[in-house]
């Protein structure tokens, strides 16, 4: 359990650093997402060319890991054009609601329970969402913007959440991630040419942010908490995620000089408390097998 936790914690270190490096990017959004997938992408290509024991994939598992794909890339146009708007607080705060819509998800399409405590959480988060978007209109109508694609980019994430939620169960780690970040790629790719977005002419610390972004939270976050749901339950997984919002706060406070507002202090505290609230039950069932990976 001790290495599990470690192992996590370094998972969490890992994301809270992408709304960073985005911020410093000097390219846009689409761009920045592309680029994140596609070094992750040839990164693994070596891992996956050389794997000794490769696990065969069915024609069904292997369309559920490109739709997953799909909803990935979505997840992370949404939400790093977000960052383009609004603050790295209200982003990241905003695009950890993705829990809550997972369980929306697996009620309607999954058949699970709508339990007295999910309903509590999507009343604090919409609240607390409410507060956030309430001190953004203060600031600008882009801030509100921003904070719209991030709650997209939730909503996104949760349909890659709940499309994986059954194919890691029996896929094992790596012949479950390249397709999905293959596929994410392609997709962001095919975005960024039809919005007609350049892929060169960026200055070098831009290329080499954009290949951090991909080396660390998305490789090595990313792929730590994927790795983790083999071994703990999802809902455990899903809560420790919580902890990357306040580590790209503090991150940004110190770093990019951006101030924590009363509002979002509000908002973000509402907003974790409903998460909490509809994943307590779920994280006492012990031997869960559903599986969930952020932001």
């Amino acid at each position: 359990m001790g290495r599990l936790l470690f192992l996590l914690l370094i998972g969490i270190s890992a994301v809270s650093t992408a709304s960073i490096f985005i911020k410093l990017c000097d390219a846009p959004s689409l761009i920045i997402a592309a680029y994140r997938m596609i070094f992750a992408s040839l990164l693994l290509t070596p891992f996956v060319a050389f794997q000794k024991r490769r696990q065969d994939m069915g024609t069904m598992r292997l369309r559920g890991c490109l739709l997953s794909g799909l909803f990935l890339g979505l997840h992370f146009a949404f939400w790093i054009g977000s960052l383009k708007y609004t603050s790295v607080a209200s982003s990241v705060v905003l695009v950890a609601t993705n829990p809550i819509f997972v369980g929306i998800g697996g009620w309607l399409f999954l058949k699970e329970r709508l339990n007295l405590n999910l309903i509590l959480g999507i009343l604090f988060t919409v609240l607390g969402s409410s507060f956030i978007s309430l001190g953004d209109t203060a600031i600008s109508r882009e801030a509100l913007l921003g904070d719209g694609l991030a709650l997209l980019g939730a909503v996104s994430c949760s349909g890659y959440l709940l499309m994986g939620r059954r194919i890691r169960r029996d896929q094992d780690l790596l012949s479950y991630i390249f397709p999905v970040y293959s596929m994410a790629a392609l997709l962001l790719v095919f975005l960024s040419l039809l919005f007609q977005k350049s892929f060169g002419g960026y200055s070098s610390s831009t290329y080499l942010f954009m290949f951090l972004i991909a080396l660390i939270p998305q490789l090595i976050g990313h792929t730590t908490f994927n790795w983790a749901l083999k071994y703990l339950p999802a809902s455990m997984v899903a809560i420790t995620i919580l902890g990357e919002p306040i580590g790209a706060i503090i991150l940004a406070y110190f770093i990019l000089d951006e101030r924590l507002t009363l509002w979002k202090a509000i908002g973000g505290v509402l907003i974790f408390a409903g998460i909490v609230i509809a994943l307590r039950r779920a994280a006492q069932e012990k031997g869960s097998t559903e599986a969930i990976g952020e932001g």
